[in-house]
């Protein structure tokens, strides 16, 4: 089972950026998608963000020009980059990964966006 390790989370003024890191604990190269979830407190789960092994990438309608997914497979991690933040960015971000089968998940990193 891999482990994921998020980081980068924070406080951040609406308008600011951040970018959140997903650290595997085994190559990348296994996984045919990996991207980002978000959870805001009493909400659902959605889908941010993926990249595949061949770096194609998805992003949902609400983050689109604003955040960019990426991956470094000799460091088998995973970036979100976060500009132009708004309040409603707000939430438990959860890096996932999918080769076949049920995806594997990490902890999560808390994101702020707040004056």
């Amino acid at each position: 089972q891999v482990q994921l390790v998020e980081s980068g989370g924070g406080l951040v003024q609406p308008g600011g950026s951040l970018r959140l890191s997903c650290a595997a604990s085994q190559s990348i190269f296994l996984f045919n998608a990996m991207g980002w979830y978000r959870q805001a407190p009493g909400k659902q789960r959605e889908l941010v963000a993926t990249i595949t092994t061949s770096t194609s990438t998805n992003y949902a309608d609400f983050v689109k020009g604003r955040f960019t997914i990426s991956r470094d497979n000799a460091k088998n991690t995973v970036y979100l980059q976060m500009n132009s933040l708004k309040p409603e960015d707000t939430a438990v971000y959860l890096c996932y990964a999918r080769a076949y089968g049920p995806p594997s998940w990490g902890k999560g990193t808390l994101v702020t966006v707040s004056s």
